[in-house]
């Protein structure tokens, strides 16, 4: 099979249809990758082998703008559609998989325009706005969040399965805040850090790089010897270390914890788009699996509970909320798809 990966904007999107096709490869299909020149689609794969062919078109968000603003998008779209439709018969692509987002657009209308079977992963528990309305042309619609034939398993590093076990008591807690940081877990975990350290819990903590340097210093003054990062490469190996978390619910890391076992601590960011992050996070809670609690004030005492609460039950239970080989699960439905005809 000719399959055309779309999407991105945002690593969220973008490590999808990387993990996806990196699992079509491997399996003998021919892959092309459709994105934007806005947004970090190029970052991850103007200079990658993984593609027989990658291209980045003219695009920009059209929600977020207004009068004059929202027209040149759309018109920008149009132009992309079509360099889309073009390039997916030049490709004799048989199948599209649309990651979301709105470099996702051009090629996800394109593939509904030539009648190319279009597939659709949806990373989060809210349907994002194009998936939505994408979704009704859509051949499989693929989510972790809904029961029943659309459920799959979020792609997920095996790195993380199989350095999984089951967390019994909390020995090493981890703070994570994302690439940009976290202000406000940051300064949570500051405040807690007294009584994390003299309860002999050592402390992991990725601030994000703008708060590095606060950060540091601030444990400095406390005389805790915490292990910081900015930004790290090294985070599968960090949470496999790892007993408890505390962390933002974007769809990749959740999964990621999850895969892991480790307990969760989640606090949505909450000007995520539909409040997606605090709506991900209920399917944890939803199986006693993980803690949800609003950004604001007096978490320090929730943290502490949840921290001294038997943690084996909800470690034990994330195991059967996902299992490995999830985009190679999506490839082979979208085999079977095609071949259904």
């Amino acid at each position: 099979m000719n399959i055309i990966f779309t999407g991105g904007g945002t690593g969220g999107h973008l490590v999808i249809a990387l993990s996806l096709a990196e699992a079509a490869k491997s399996r003998g299909h021919r892959v092309m990758f459709i994105g934007s020149t806005s947004g970090q689609d190029r970052q991850w794969f103007s200079e990658s082998t993984l593609f027989e062919e990658a291209h980045f078109l003219e695009t920009t968000g059209v929600v977020n703008k207004k009068g004059l603003g929202k027209l040149g998008a759309l018109w920008k779209v149009f132009k992309a559609l079509l360099a889309s439709r073009r390039l997916i018969r030049s490709f004799g692509a048989d199948a599209v998989v649309s990651v979301g987002g709105f470099s996702a657009a051009p090629a996800a209308l394109a593939s509904v325009m030539t009648k190319t079977p279009l597939y659709i992963h949806e990373q989060n528990a809210v349907t994002g706005k194009l998936n939505t309305i994408l979704r009704p042309y859509a051949k499989r619609f693929f989510s972790s969040y809904e029961e029943g034939e659309n459920h799959c398993d979020y792609p997920v590093n095996p790195v993380y399965f199989e350095n999984a076990r089951v967390r019994d008591r909390v020995k090493t807690i981890i703070f994570l805040g994302g690439s940009q940081g976290a202000k406000f877990i940051n300064d949570l975990a500051l405040e807690i850090a007294p009584w994390l350290s003299s309860g002999g819990i050592a402390i992991i903590h990725q601030c994000g790089a703008k708060e590095e340097e606060r950060v540091r210093a601030a444990y400095r003054e406390m005389g805790i010897d915490a292990e910081v990062y900015g930004f790290t490469t090294k985070i599968a190996e960090l949470i496999a270390r790892s007993d408890f978390a505390v962390s933002r619910s974007g769809a990749s890391t959740l999964w990621e914890l999850c895969a892991a076992r480790v307990p969760t601590f989640f606090i949505p960011f909450p000007f995520a788009a539909a409040d997606h992050q605090f709506h991900n996070a209920q399917y944890i809670l939803k199986y006693d699996c993980g803690w949800c609690e609003r950004q604001g004030e007096e978490l320090s005492l929730k943290l502490q509970e949840a921290i001294l609460s038997d943690i084996r039950p909800k470690s034990e239970r994330l195991g059967n909320l996902i299992a490995p080989s999830g985009a190679v699960h999506i490839i082979e439905a979208i085999e079977k798809g095609n071949n259904a005809g």
